[in-house]
C-alpha cells in the first residue's frame, strides 16, 4: 500500500507554526497541495513567504471558530486546487484552568477552538469529498485526521479545560468515523505528549523546572519535535492506513505508559 500524498490536496490548520506548520511544509515537500490556514495572518507570510499565489502550497488566513470563515476556506481549497481529499486539524489552543478556579470562558474557549471548530470543519470537507466524488473512484474518498492529547486519559490538575476537550476530540473522531465509513472517508486522530509546539516552548522557557519534569514523566526521556509527527500524520492521511477508521494513534515517547503523570501533557 502506498504512503504517497503526491497529487492529493489537504487542508492544515494552525498552519503558522509548530506541528501545523512542520505538516504543511512536509506534506507540500512531497508533492501535495496545501492550503494553509491559520488565524495570524502574519506569521502565515512570515513562514510560507510568496508562496500564496504560486506552486502547490497557499494558505488562508481567518477566524475559523466562524462558520463563514470555515465556508471561505473550502471555497477558496477549491478555488486553487478543485478537490480536496485530506483534512488535518492541527490548529488547537492550551489553557490552564482547574476545578476550583475554574473560568468558565477559558473552558468555553478551549471546547469552541479545540472541538467544535474541527467538527464544523470536518463535516464542511466531508460534504465536498462526497460530492466530488466519482461513482467508479475506488479506494477512500478521503482521510480527516483529528489531534488529540495524552492529557485525555491522563489527567492534570492544572488542564481540567483541555483533557476535557482532547477526550471529547476523541469521541468526535470515533463518531465521525462511523457516520462517515459509508461514503468511504476515514476519520482518526493523533494522541501526542509533549511536543515543543509554540506554546511549549514559551512555557518552559520560563519554567525549566517544568521541562525537567515534562522529561522526568517521558520514558524516552525528551520533548519531541514538531516534525516526528509528520510521519504519523502522513500515514494516516495515505492509502496505506486504508482499512483504519476511528483510531486514535499515540505518539508520546511512552508517557501513557506510567501512572497519571504530574507533568502537563501538551
Amino acid at each position: 500500500m502506498s504512503f504517497s500524498i503526491s497529487g492529493k490536496t489537504a487542508i492544515v490548520t494552525g498552519a503558522a507554526n509548530g506541528i501545523g506548520l512542520a505538516i504543511a511544509r512536509s506534506f507540500a515537500d512531497k508533492g501535495a497541495n496545501v492550503m494553509c490556514a491559520d488565524m495570524d495572518e502574519k506569521k502565515l507570510k512570515e513562514e510560507l513567504g510568496d508562496a500564496r499565489d504560486e506552486g502547490n502550497i497557499r494558505f488562508f488566513a481567518g477566524d475559523l471558530r466562524q462558520r463563514l470563515t470555515i465556508a471561505n476556506l473550502v471555497s477558496a481549497t477549491i478555488d486553487a486546487f478543485e478537490e480536496i481529499d485530506i483534512l488535518v486539524n492541527a490548529s488547537r489552543q492550551v489553557i490552564p484552568t482547574s476545578a476550583l478556579d475554574v473560568d468558565d470562558n477559558s473552558v468555553e474557549t478551549l471546547l469552541e477552538q479545540n472541538v467544535m471548530t474541527a467538527m464544523r470543519l470536518s463535516q464542511q470537507v466531508a460534504k465536498r469529498m462526497i460530492k466530488q466524488a466519482d461513482e467508479d473512484r475506488e479506494g477512500q474518498l478521503g482521510s480527516i485526521i483529528n489531534f488529540s492529547s495524552v492529557a485525555s486519559k491522563n489527567a492534570h490538575p492544572e488542564l481540567m479545560g483541555y483533557s476535557m476537550a482532547s477526550a471529547a476530540v476523541e469521541q468526535l473522531t470515533r463518531s465521525m468515523a462511523l457516520s462517515l465509513a459509508p461514503h468511504r472517508i476515514r476519520v482518526n486522530a493523533v494522541s501526542f505528549g509533549s511536543v515543543m509546539s509554540t506554546s511549549l516552548k514559551t512555557a518552559v522557557a520560563e519554567n525549566r523546572e517544568w521541562r525537567d519534569d515534562i522529561r522526568c514523566h517521558t520514558p524516552l526521556g525528551r520533548i519531541a519535535a514538531p516534525s516526528e509527527l509528520v510521519d504519523t500524520v502522513q500515514f494516516l492521511a495515505a492509502e496505506s492506513s486504508s482499512f483504519m477508521t476511528g483510531e486514535v494513534m499515540v505518539v508520546d515517547g511512552g508517557r501513557s505508559l506510567l501512572d497519571a503523570v504530574s507533568a502537563p501533557a501538551h
